[in-house]
């Protein structure tokens, strides 16, 4: 390979990846099929190797394709972190975008009322929320701010422990009165619980805790939390959820808060690189102060109603 090759194809070759077809690559970035086509080529023809293979349905990666994968996901991290760097230095002021990662559930049921407090007070800044379950790489700048529920162990990475969140186990008023409510953490045997459809290392720690519980125990199973959370609202069975949410909702209720409750620490991180930037730093303190009072104890919230 005597030359370099241009950043635009190793764009047409993620969005092929991903799309799985040159027709869906083509409406995701917004261009002509034959020119993805010609970019896939010149891609497979530079680095003498096969990326895809050619089908009726579509195009199936290689092995060659997926071990390159990960290098053409750094090259857009970090051209998607120049660009979010670029447009911040324009006039003065709070501006730019910061990217901000945390789970589905923190990003749905926490976020929102940060991100608005955020935006109302600094108006030129942009913010992207990524939800997502998965681990974002800070130091690719896949994001710039990260919620995690484990203690970052990169040194180069400034990490805040924000608290403790409790998780508990719940279930919807509506759901108790017509199951009934259990006494004892044995009664649960007979009720319909909500858990995770895979072995995780959070599944074994809630079966610690529940001695005998496992996969087999769960009657609605869904390995997507909020989905899991959306099951317990519904009224379909007992579950477990973070505390702090089942506070403010007056139809959850917890069940044993003092035989069970799993703490589940968190962590706020970012590169140390990015800050003594204004816009970083902002955000990165509104998210420490809300998340640590989010993460409070709470005093009072749906009535634990073992023994009643």
């Amino acid at each position: 390979m005597t030359r370099k090759l241009s950043w635009e194809l190793y764009r047409s070759f993620l969005a092929v990846l991903r799309a799985g077809s040159l027709s869906g690559a083509a409406r995701e970035l917004g261009v002509a099929q034959p020119t993805l086509g010609r970019h896939v080529a010149a891609l497979e023809a530079a680095l003498g190797q096969a990326l895809f293979t050619r089908t009726q349905t579509g195009f199936l990666a290689t092995e060659a394709a997926r071990a390159l994968q990960p290098y053409a996901e750094a090259m857009e991290s970090t051209a998607a972190a120049l660009l979010r760097v670029a447009e911040s230095k324009g006039a003065g002021g709070l501006q730019g975008t910061v990217r901000i990662t945390a789970s589905k559930v923190i990003c749905v049921e926490v976020l929102p009322a940060v991100l608005a407090r955020l935006r109302a007070a600094h108006p030129a800044l942009k913010l992207e929320l990524v939800a997502s379950d998965q681990v974002q790489d800070l130091l690719h700048r896949e994001a710039d701010i990260a919620v995690r529920m484990v203690r970052p162990a990169q040194s180069q990475l400034i990490a805040r422990r924000v608290g403790t969140i409790a998780l508990g186990l719940h279930a919807s008023r509506d759901y108790l009165a017509r199951a009934g409510v259990p006494t004892s953490l044995a009664d649960l045997q007979t009720h319909s619980l909500i858990g995770p459809d895979k072995e995780t290392a959070y599944l074994r720690s809630v079966g610690q805790a529940m001695a005998g519980l496992s996969r087999e125990s769960f009657a609605l199973r869904c390995d997507d939390h909020l989905g899991q959370l959306a099951l317990i609202r519904a009224g379909a069975g007992v579950g477990i959820c973070q505390v702090p949410i089942a506070a403010r909702d007056p139809n959850l209720v917890r069940l044993f808060a003092e035989q069970l409750s799993l703490p589940l620490e968190t962590w706020l991180s970012m590169h140390e690189d990015l800050r003594h930037t204004p816009r970083y730093r902002v955000c990165f303190d509104a998210l420490v102060e809300a998340l640590t009072a989010y993460a409070a104890p709470v005093a009072s919230f749906g009535a634990d109603t073992r023994g009643s």
